[in-house]
């Protein structure tokens, strides 16, 4: 009796075990569902990208849970970041997508930053941002010859100090010599657009890779021309469009348009986790990440909408970012005197 009694509770202990360990085994994000916040507005490049990311994301994370996106627009993004740096639960279950130009505004001591850009954990991006300045036919300004020429200042779209339309219009200002007006508190790229098509604007500077695909009507009918690219080498489908680079005359001016807008170019669309994110789930959404990067039907989704792919790592991206706070005093002097 009492060996039959030991076998059944053998049998017992060794069920509650496996049933416990097959509980543990149980994908963390099974049954649960991540939400990608965008820091500006819907219908934008940074919009475009995480949708379409979004769409495929879920099917490579263990336990394939449901994937949507959220926009959370303000300040540039700045809204947002603060958000998932300080209020955002830290359980993997949140990625924040935001303009990186704002990590240049941490170092520079931009108000209204309350993040720390090198504690974020980071999943890498997308794809890089080559700056193009893009101005409507109607506007009069088709060439950089115009635009220097113009009588008064040309009106360029803005979202917020430290956003990359923002600093891109301002540093061809202080560097160039352009006459140029950033009118800023445009909620994204897609109001900018607007903005220019109704003559309230003449144009905008941003991501040309987001730029081609959401103002693709504009830019095929020839009423939205590339009138200067803020890029270290002419991009490959608009080559004889000028580098703002080459058009400078000094290397104070040269500094400026590098370290202002083209270093941040690689770090400048990151997908993030708030700090502290257990790196398990770190992990399993990094591989994820670019698991959807490499997949053929995200591929063909992005080639369809005519966006470019090339991915950065997410240890990439933390080294990237941590060169912005090593900039020189300075340096960061003459930045802040371009963009404030």
């Amino acid at each position: 009796m009492r060996t039959r009694l030991a076998a059944v509770l053998t049998m017992v202990i060794a069920f509650v075990f496996l049933a416990g360990g097959a509980a543990r085994a149980q994908p963390f994000y099974e049954g649960k569902t991540v939400r990608i916040v965008v820091g500006l507005g819907a219908g934008g490049g940074f919009d475009t990208y995480a949708r379409v990311i979004g769409r495929h994301l879920g099917k490579h994370i263990p336990g394939n849970p449901t994937v949507f996106v959220d926009n959370m627009p303000g300040a540039g993004s700045i809204l947002m970041t603060n958000y998932l740096y300080k209020a955002s639960k830290p359980d993997g279950l949140t990625v924040g997508h935001f303009n990186g130009a704002i990590i240049l505004g941490q170092v520079l001591g931009q108000k209204g930053i309350e993040f720390d850009a090198r504690r974020f954990e980071y999943l890498g991006a997308a794809v890089k941002e080559d700056v193009v300045c893009g101005l409507t036919k109607a506007s009069g300004i088709t060439s950089t010859e115009r635009w220097r020429a113009a009588g008064a200042p040309v009106k360029l779209g803005g979202v917020a100090p430290g956003a990359t339309p923002d600093n891109s219009g301002k540093i061809l200002k202080a560097a160039l010599g352009f006459p140029v007006q950033v009118v800023s508190g445009y909620k994204g790229t897609s109001a900018i657009r607007l903005a220019a098509e109704s003559g309230e604007l003449a144009g905008g500077c941003w991501s040309w890779e987001s730029m081609r695909a959401t103002w693709r009507k504009g830019l095929e009918s020839g009423e939205v021309i590339p009138v200067v690219q803020i890029v270290a080498k002419p991009l490959p489908d608009i080559p004889n469009v000028p580098l703002a680079i080459s058009l400078a005359k000094t290397d104070d001016a040269r500094k400026l348009i590098i370290v202002g807008v083209q270093n941040s170019s690689a770090f400048a669309r990151p997908f993030a986790l708030s700090p502290g994110t257990p790196k398990d789930r770190v992990e399993i959404l990094h591989k994820a990440f670019h698991a959807t990067l490499k997949d053929p039907a995200f591929l063909a989704e992005a080639k369809k909408a005519r966006l470019a792919v090339d991915p950065i790592t997410g240890q990439e991206m933390r080294r990237l970012v941590a060169d912005v706070f090593t900039l020189d005093a300075a340096t960061v002097a003459k930045l802040k005197d371009a963009l404030y």
